[in-house]
């Protein structure tokens, strides 16, 4: 009997949560969306879903609002704001061209130093030859230079005698009045000089002065080379003219007759092959 009276009293519990079960089971999908489920059966604060979907919009309208807003910066600046790239690459480029880069340069010629008695020979040298090509060519007389001025007169039986030295050469030079015969060593200039530079080196104090044809020249001449015994030659002449007519010592010094050249070779030192020139050297 005591067991009946337990039975008939468990039973209306479980027709109590039977009857729960289907608000139960009614109630769980809500609980599984995500809403809050407050306890023992307080009304839960979940939106509607017309309103969630009416505050999704806001939502995302604020995120597209950064996409939209550079492409409205772009189309706002009509005028000045789309002049200010254009003329930043203008200062650039004009930063970057040189100054007077457009103008035309200048030639500025320069100054000629002063040539000295072998460059000066060298040239007359070579304006002889060419006016000699150009008188065989056109058949014509060669024209003679103009004297810088009158020559003195000699007597009969006077003589001046000079000694002029270049390199390793000394020449003894004599002067005598005569009609330009020009002998070196008892042999004419010509065979002597085959080169018209050395020949024209030797004559050229005679060619300043006027005196070329005016006087005989004979020279005794030894040592040295070929171009050393010219220059020896020139340098006896000039001091012989300086005897005859000492007023053409001013223009003979300016041109750089009178003046002794002592320029000689170097010597060869200890352990080399000349004055500077140095054996191979081997590091193994």
């Amino acid at each position: 009997m005591a067991e009946d009276e337990q039975k008939d009293v468990e039973t209306p519990e479980s027709e109590d949560t039977s009857a729960e079960g289907p608000e139960a089971s009614a109630a769980g999908p809500v609980a599984e969306e995500g809403t809050p489920s407050s306890p023992e059966g307080e009304p839960t604060s979940t939106p509607p879903a017309e309103e969630a979907s009416e505050e999704q919009p806001q939502d995302t309208a604020p995120a597209e609002e950064p996409a939209d807003a550079p492409v409205a910066e772009q189309e706002e600046p009509e005028g000045a704001p789309t002049k200010e790239p254009k003329a930043e690459k203008a200062e650039e480029k004009k930063k970057d061209v040189i100054p007077g880069a457009d103008l035309e340069p200048i030639a500025v010629e320069p100054e000629e130093r002063p040539l000295s008695a072998e460059e000066q020979a060298r040239r007359e040298a070579e304006e002889e030859e060419r006016r000699q090509r150009e008188a065989a060519l056109a058949g014509e007389a060669e024209e003679e230079q103009p004297a810088t001025r009158a020559p003195a007169k000699m007597e009969g039986d006077s003589r001046y005698l000079a000694t002029g030295k270049r390199k390793h050469s000394i020449a003894r030079v004599t002067l005598l009045p005569g009609s330009g015969k020009f002998e070196v060593n008892k042999r004419p200039l010509e065979e002597f000089f085959p080169r018209p530079l050395h020949q024209t080196i030797a004559r050229q104090p005679l060619a300043l002065t006027g005196y070329e044809g005016n006087v005989d020249v004979r020279v005794r001449v030894r040592g040295g080379g070929v171009s050393g015994q010219a220059g020896a030659v020139r340098h006896g002449i000039a001091r012989a003219l300086t005897e005859v007519d000492p007023e053409l010592r001013g223009e003979l010094k300016k041109r750089g007759f009178l003046t002794r050249d002592a320029r000689v070779k170097e010597r060869r030192k200890a352990g080399l092959k000349k004055a500077r020139k140095r054996p191979q050297f081997s590091k193994r």
